[in-house]
């Protein structure tokens, strides 16, 4: 195929093809969500722009190049959020009416967002109501009193309505740390004042143990009618935390994966893959396990907070990736970390990664983890009120859920701001961010076409374009 160029430039309300000379119709839709700062977001936050064809092209336009003859990933698995137990017990404690029109908003495809790909915590995350494991006897290596019990109150529920909406729905999880037992502290959390010690006790029997904990795991949860497609082994494995954490290195890691996880995986009959992670920067964890003997075995590296240059190294060693969390922030949850989102999305998916996932879904009123730190989320949940309160970050991540699909392509993007294009079965859109607060114009030119459209003032836009040949 020969090298196509997508040129777009910004500037106001309109839209204009061209082949050859020629305007054509009706082959571009602009769906937009409002940054404003007046914005009152809702649960249907996305607008469509009914354009007409125009030749104005402004002299001031932002370029924007994307190569249809360079794919960055081939298979995306979409975007997702985070399901937690403060979110789960507050979703809980809405009426079913309201449970049911959240999960609309959420996860249906034609009504809402259609979040595609979600993380759950294997035991209590750092926004869990306390730190619990599926294991609490000690030295019950044979699990006789393994339990998910109290995940069937909240975590279940709430991943059971997802999937509801979106019988589609695919789940990866990780724990954020081993059932205290397995540990050489004792216990899950305080890994921050006792550092040495927050890690798994170096024997065979633990690991072995620790490998039939997952299998119980997925396979409790399949159950359930929540079959759950991958486990990333240790969340963020380079730091303790006064919440529950382990410290893991690489090789402990590829050890625990292929000689203890996959075995236990094998025997119990769980169809899930294994992945590496999930891994920050800061101890550059990613590259330093593709350096190992047998790690091209896994099933790919999961990453946050981690700096382009290390996704793309361990992109260009045929790994794939996928990404893990987003930015927490501190439960301000304004407009003008929600303008930050798309940034944010845009660099992970233009170094390679396979997905994005947002971090929190729901949480409570107080948004506050049983450890004293304050996060943002996709919405709130008022439980007294009996009210939800969509977050600004939710506008965002919802147009990206809704037209960023499972099996879609990545494309190279070259330009001056931050754009997104992906490759479906119906053409390419384009994302482009107007931060200004007047109308911008956008030009694209592919394949001999050329398209001029008007961006909404302080809007995050997809531009869907049919491609013709």
């Amino acid at each position: 195929m020969k090298k196509v160029s997508l040129i777009i430039q910004i500037w106001v309300f309109v839209l204009v093809l061209v082949f050859s000379g020629c305007t054509t119709n009706n082959l571009v839709q602009v769906h937009f969500v409002s940054l404003t700062d007046s914005i009152v977001v809702t649960p249907n936050p996305i607008q469509h722009l009914s354009v007409k064809p125009s030749s104005q092209v402004s002299d001031k336009a932002i370029v924007l190049t994307v190569h249809t003859d360079q794919i960055i990933c081939k298979n995306l698995t979409g975007i997702g959020g985070a399901f937690n137990e403060q979110g789960g017990e507050a979703f809980m404690r809405l009426p079913q009416a309201q449970r049911d029109e959240l999960a609309t908003a959420l996860f249906n495809l034609e009504n809402g967002s259609g979040f595609s790909f979600c993380r759950t915590a294997i035991g209590s995350s750092d926004f869990g109501l306390g730190a619990y494991s599926y294991s609490e006897v000690a030295e019950d290596y044979e699990m006789k009193h393994f339990s998910i019990e109290r995940d069937k109150k909240s975590v279940i529920p709430f991943m059971q309505a997802a999937l509801k909406q979106n019988p589609d729905m695919k789940f990866f999880a990780s724990p954020w740390s081993p059932p205290g037992w397995m540990k050489k502290s004792g216990i899950m959390d305080a890994g921050a004042s006792d550092k040495p010690n927050n890690i798994l006790r170096e024997s065979p029997e633990i690991f072995k143990a620790y490998g039939l904990y997952f299998a119980k795991y997925f396979s409790a949860y399949a159950a359930q009618g929540v079959k759950i497609q991958r486990l990333l082994v240790q969340n963020e494995p380079d730091i303790s935390t006064t919440y529950p954490s382990c410290n893991m290195k690489p090789e402990q890691m590829l050890e625990l994966s292929f000689d203890y996880i996959q075995p236990a995986f094998d025997k119990a009959g769980v169809d899930a893959e294994i992945w590496a992670g999930t891994f920050r920067g800061h101890r550059k964890d990613a590259v330093n396990f593709i350096a190992l003997p047998g790690a091209d075995n896994i099933g790919g590296i999961g990453v946050q907070y981690t700096p382009t240059k290390q996704i793309v190294e361990v992109v260009e060693n045929d790994y794939k990736v996928m990404h893990t969390e987003g930015i927490c922030h501190r439960a301000k949850n304004n407009l003008k970390e929600a303008r930050s989102r798309f940034r944010e999305v845009a660099s992970y998916i233009n170094a390679g990664t396979e997905n994005f996932c947002y971090w929190n879904i729901a949480l409570n009123e107080e948004s506050t983890s049983g450890w004293d730190w304050p996060q943002n989320s996709l919405v709130r949940i008022d439980r007294d009120a009996g009210k939800v309160i969509y977050n600004p970050d939710f506008l965002p991540m919802s147009l990206m859920g809704k037209y960023i699909r499972p099996g879609d392509k990545s494309l190279k993007v070259d330009c001056s701001q931050d754009a997104m294009a992906i490759q479906n079965n119906k053409g390419i859109t384009v994302f482009v961010q107007n931060d200004e607060a007047i109308s911008v114009t956008a030009e694209i030119n592919v394949a001999k076409q050329k398209v001029v459209v008007e961006l909404p003032a302080s809007s995050l836009c997809a531009v869907d374009i049919i491609i013709q040949y």
